[in-house]
């Protein structure tokens, strides 16, 4: 991008971030890899590697291969509830990553440590009473994700959540669920955030190692091509429409608990996590989402129903996390063209409301 940023464009996020714009890609399992994470920083915006479906080690050897592609900052996404998850922000510590992205909210004895270390901790909520817990507890930020968003989300649209939670913490608030262009990073500047994060309209680049046919899937399902469905995990996840999806919903208790437990095994053996840690990331979830046994070995199933979709290109045997705004997205940029062309347009809708010539087109 040449030329002036709009100053509007420059908000609290670039800063706290160290980035040059408040586009944020967010850390999706077997998707948000060395190669997307590296990009999206390349291009200005805060690349998060995914790391809850690595082990320890896969996720120190994916972190140096971020920094082998770039020397811009970066984020990796934990799970607060993961039985290692003190070891993971302790990797994150050692290796000076400079945002901790958390799918749910971290303890306060791990903000702090983070917090100590000069890591900038950024929790993922879907909820007003959620953003002002972990604002409460020193989060630096906190992505707000709307019903229109992709895997887990709940039921209040983004533009209803986002201003409720600006008016409710005093942290940065980034906005997500339903963004892909530069209209909606205005829009969701004029609500207050500072900032939009983005999951599927960045699966959506070359710069993903997603199979071409499950590109495909997604650039051919309208806006009302996905469905909100309890049936991997009790708890609402957002997939695109499948004959497989269908076939969950339709599939008894039974025949899904015989099938998780099959995934949980396979899931173990791929990430090198114990049986010990298996059981006890369970009653964890258990606790804290207030599942039935029954849920939790159903929840071992996501993780190899994400990977059989996203690495082995198998959209028959697979799930396909997706927001609704996949029905408004058509092409596959790299992440350097993506970005640039957000900022275009956001720099042409300012000018337009300002009633000044799109001077930075």
């Amino acid at each position: 991008m040449t030329g002036t940023v709009h100053p509007a464009l420059r908000t609290p996020l670039c800063e706290l971030f160290g980035v040059r714009y408040p586009i944020v890609q967010t850390g999706m399992g077997f998707v948000s890899g060395p190669e997307l994470t590296a990009a999206t920083a390349n291009a200005g915006g805060l690349g998060i590697l995914a790391g809850a479906t690595l082990s320890l080690t896969g996720l120190a050897a994916a972190i140096d291969a971020v920094r082998e592609r770039t020397g811009a900052p970066f984020g990796v996404n934990v799970r607060a509830d993961a039985p290692d998850a003190a070891h993971r922000v302790d990797l994150l510590i050692r290796e000076q990553v400079r945002v901790a992205s958390f799918a749910l909210a971290p303890k306060p004895e791990l903000i702090a440590r983070l917090k100590d270390a000069g890591t900038v901790v950024v929790p993922s909520v879907g909820a007003r009473r959620h953003a002002e817990k972990v604002a409460g507890w020193g989060a630096d930020a906190v992505i707000v994700q709307g019903a229109e968003g992709g895997g887990h989300t709940g039921a209040v649209p983004t533009s209803l959540l986002l201003p409720q939670v600006v008016d409710a913490v005093d942290i940065p608030v980034i906005g997500a669920g339903g963004f892909h262009d530069g209209r909606g990073l205005v829009a969701a500047l004029a609500y207050g955030a500072a900032g939009v994060a983005m999951g599927t309209r960045f699966l959506l680049t070359s710069d993903t190692l997603i199979p071409p046919e499950v590109h495909r899937r997604y650039l051919s399902a309208g806006v009302d091509g996905t469905v909100v469905t309890r049936t991997l995990d009790g708890v609402p996840q957002r997939l695109l429409r499948s004959d497989f999806v269908d076939r969950l919903e339709r599939s008894g208790p039974v025949r899904r608990l015989a099938r998780s437990a099959r995934s949980a095994a396979r899931f173990r053996r791929l990430t090198g996590t114990s049986w010990r840690h298996l059981l006890a990331e369970g009653r964890a979830m258990r606790r804290d989402h207030e599942l039935t046994w029954g849920q939790v070995l159903l929840a071992a199933n996501t993780p190899m129903l994400l990977r059989s979709a996203m690495v082995d290109g198998r959209t028959d045997l697979g799930v396909m996390a997706a927001g609704q705004v996949t029905g408004l997205i058509d092409d596959v940029p790299s992440c350097a063209e993506l970005i640039e062309r957000i900022i275009a347009e956001a720099q042409a809708v300012l000018h337009r409301l300002a009633g000044a010539p799109d001077a930075g087109r």
